[in-house]
């Protein structure tokens, strides 16, 4: 019998025990927006290594999970939140990022408006925080939270994918506030508005804003054929980008 060299998978299991000890989790980084400022949705840290830390969404991946499977799981039991999408950014595997193990963590950022996407559960002080407030977190979550950040900071003046944190009608005063609160800068009133009307993405709605406390602003709406790409945002399935 011809001897082609090749080994079982379990001859592999073997040889390399200690390559199969490594855990693998995920982190969701949930954005959403209110009041002028860029919130991220956290949970205080269940670890004692970590008390009093606040700490993103996250969990194992269990033995019979598929990956992508696993965001959602964690989503739907912290939070409650279904049919949230959720965009793969990075991996993170510094040895020593988790007390217990080696667990290799896989990052994943989604966009949520808050007023749509009511919390139903408040296990362990769940709340939305102000990523500007934010310094030492559990783990090595502050570093994730920025690398997300930085992903989202880097899409939104060249792709439409903020809208669905805005009301249908809106105005470009809100528009402005929002990516503001996005870029963690003031912009340029007018440079901003150049920048937004040579993107040729809003429809103007001939309409006004109405009780508000300054001069009233033009209403608009995203344009039709761009609506998907934002509400893509709500989709079921992830997206699998820039995993390194």
């Amino acid at each position: 019998m011809q001897n082609t060299g090749l080994k079982t998978a379990a001859i592999e299991k073997i040889s390399h025990k200690e390559y199969f000890n490594i855990a693998v989790s995920v982190d969701c980084v949930i954005f959403g927006y209110e009041e002028k400022q860029l919130k991220v949705l956290l949970i205080k840290s269940d670890l004692k290594e970590f008390e009093g830390l606040w700490s993103l969404l996250g969990d194992l991946v269990t033995p019979n999970e598929n990956l992508d499977d696993a965001p959602y799981r964690v989503l739907l039991e912290r939070t409650g939140l279904k049919d949230v999408y959720l965009e793969q950014v990075h991996s993170f595997g510094d040895i020593h990022r988790h007390p217990s193990g080696r667990v290799v963590t896989i990052a994943y950022y989604s966009l949520v408006n808050i007023k749509s996407h009511k919390l139903n559960l408040t296990d362990n002080e769940l709340h939305w925080h102000n990523v500007t407030e934010l310094n030492h977190m559990a783990f090595d979550h502050k570093l994730i939270l920025d690398t997300c950040l930085q992903r989202l900071q880097e899409k939104v003046l060249e792709h439409p994918v903020v809208f669905n944190l805005l009301p249908e009608k809106f105005s470009l005063r809100e528009l402005q506030d929002l990516y503001q609160a996005i870029l963690g800068q003031e912009l340029d009133r007018r440079n901003f508005r150049k920048r937004i009307n040579l993107k040729n993405w809003l429809v103007d709605l001939n309409e006004m804003e109405e009780d508000v406390p300054h001069r009233p602003g033009k209403l608009y709406k995203l344009k039709s054929g761009l609506k998907k790409i934002s509400t893509d945002l709500n989709r079921s399935k992830p997206v699998k980008t820039h995993l390194v």
